[in-house]
């Protein structure tokens, strides 16, 4: 395989450039101090507290840690370390130098990370707030559209603005026109207006156009914030005399094409263009109470394999590009991890397992909207049961082995359902897979409710509509080879582009919007020469000179 840069996801606040979290009682502010001259890669220096993939992959982890790490904090404020300015947004060198998949998977984690904050808010009693004092552009607004409540000090230098349009000749990309009409119920035309106003809003028109929650004078901004983040620590359930458990360093290996984790392994074929991606299910028993459990810590199965599974899907994204299709295997025994999901959901109400459960959900989301091809195999010995059934489900196409293979010991291939794959891993849209799978079957969803705990082997699995495709012995190592090879010679983009459209159908939510029109929006404006061309806006400017732009509407 090619040399490349490494890009790696595995931060720790002992490494932290970009952030500090600051704790006073169940409040936590995390607060944005960007490093200038500490850009991922050269060539660039990160003024205003604007920010790149670096800074990005730091929140995602502090946004982690405050989840797990801290089940007494029931409030999160974000706010500016930089007098003057809160976050100018996305480094705007650092675009007018990357490579068009970098933007575009840029773009991707940096929504996945708000969403995360915004799934904080709704579903772990962690609510985030945002203190912005000096000017939030682009970007900087973008983060702070994430917060449940924004407050604005009125000191008259202090604004939020989108101002990517006539700056940039790009889109707020990263779900900021999507939150602002969508979650902030902003007025179309004022919305207009406003993203063609290079010098944004402030003061009481942007609470009066929903762009904020409140302004606050000077005098009354450190009382009110303080105010406001007790409040909605109060209305917090989490326990405040609960004691956390640490995110323990990530082991892994890379090896050539081989990447080694304790419960995921990677193997990556450059020639053939694709990824196998195998997890493995759990080997020691499920604890023997919610305590234990604790006392496991990061080091329990669901969440280490999660863990492992999240930083290989961050890992092929950036660094593996040209893997355009990734094969998902299971090895392990289905019984062991269906008796973790019933651990799971008999204690789904204690902080450290609906931690748990949401990062598994927010992983399989991963895979949802990855331009990655995705197929399943479900083999002898595999273990695509509950929980690991998602991954199945999650596939653009899957094939399950039917029969027993020659010389082969191990158990023969099978699906399992359980209680998890009806309810408790939604994908964006709102529904399970399942629900999405049988769109327009809701009697093949019924059906497969009363087959729960049931294994199904090759014929039950394909005649209820589980699997694309059963292959027998005689027939299996050619079918899949023919499928694999056939998919990896497609056209990459056309595949993005059908995938995109193909894994969401149903009703539309705030984040199917989002990532659909990420996928539209950026895979064309990002490389339309109007903004990345020599004389385009990202290219020109900060240097005087005018954008040359094409006329042409398309």
């Amino acid at each position: 395989m090619a040399t490349r840069t490494l890009i790696d996801f595995r931060t720790d606040p002992t490494c932290y450039k970009h952030w500090r979290i600051e704790f006073d009682g169940p409040v936590a502010h995390l607060i944005m101090d960007v490093d200038p001259n500490g850009g991922l890669v050269p060539g660039y220096e990160l003024k205003l507290n604007s920010y790149d993939l670096g800074v990005d992959i730091e929140l995602h982890d502090a946004v982690q840690r405050l989840r797990f790490e801290h089940p007494e904090v029931g409030a999160v404020v974000l706010r500016s370390g930089k007098d003057n300015v809160f976050c100018a947004g996305a480094n705007i060198r650092m675009l007018g130098q990357s490579s068009h998949g970098h933007k575009v998977n840029f773009c991707k984690f940096t929504n996945e990370t708000r969403l995360s904050i915004e799934d904080a808010t709704e579903n772990s009693g962690q609510t985030y707030l945002c203190a912005v004092s000096g000017p939030a552009a682009g970007g900087g607004y973008e983060l702070a559209l994430t917060a449940s409540h924004i407050m604005l000090i009125d000191d008259r230098k202090s604004s939020v603005s989108l101002p990517e349009l006539p700056l940039l000749a790009v889109l707020p990309g990263t779900g900021g026109l999507t939150r602002m009409t969508d979650k902030r119920r902003v007025r179309r035309d004022l919305a207009d207006v406003f993203c063609t106003t290079e010098e944004g809003v402030r003061g009481k028109r942007a609470v009066a156009w929903r762009l904020v929650d409140e302004v606050i004078p000077p005098s009354a901004w450190a009382e009110t914030v303080a105010k406001r983040a007790r409040e909605a620590a109060a209305r917090s359930d989490r326990p405040r005399d609960a004691k956390g458990i640490a995110l323990t360093s990530l082991e892994r290996r890379i090896d050539g094409g081989s990447i080694r984790y304790l419960l995921v392994s990677v193997d990556c074929d450059s020639e053939k263009r694709r990824a196998v991606i195998t997890v493995h299910g759990p080997t020691e028993p499920v604890p023997d109470s919610v305590d234990d459990a604790v006392a496991q810590g990061a080091e329990i199965w669901p969440l280490a394999m999660a863990r492992a599974l999240d930083d290989a899907i961050l890992h092929l994204r950036l660094n593996e590009p040209e893997l355009g299709l990734w094969v998902f295997r299971t090895e392990g025994d289905p019984a062991a991890v269906l008796a973790y999901d019933a651990f799971l959901e008999t204690h789904a109400t204690h902080w450290l397992i609906r931690e748990t459960t949401h990062f598994i959900k927010r992983v399989l989301k991963r895979i949802d909207v990855t331009s990655r091809s995705v197929v399943a195999l479900i083999e002898p010995g595999s273990c695509f049961a509950g929980t690991l059934a998602e991954l199945a489900f999650a596939a653009d196409r899957s094939a399950i082995f039917a029969g027993e293979a020659s010389g082969d010991n191990k158990p023969p291939a099978t699906l399992t359902l359980g209680a998890a794959n009806f309810g408790t891993y939604p994908m964006g849209n709102g529904l399970t897979r399942l629900q999405t799978r049988f769109l327009g079957e809701p009697q093949s969803l019924a059906k497969a409710q009363t087959a729960i705990g049931a294994p199904l082997d090759a014929e039950a699995a394909n005649d209820m509509g589980l699997v694309t495709f059963a292959y027998d012995a005689t027939d299996w190592a050619d079918e899949i080879r023919i499928m694999l090879e056939e998919r990896a010679s497609f056209s990459p983009d056309s595949l993005t582009g059908m995938e995109a459209n193909l894994r969401f159908p149903g009703p539309e939510t705030m984040e199917t919007r989002i990532f659909g029109r990420l996928t539209a929006w950026q895979n064309w404006i990002f490389q339309r020469p109007n903004a990345v061309s020599a004389t385009g806006a990202l290219q020109r400017y900060g240097t005087g000179q005018q954008a040359d732009f094409d006329r042409n509407r398309v």
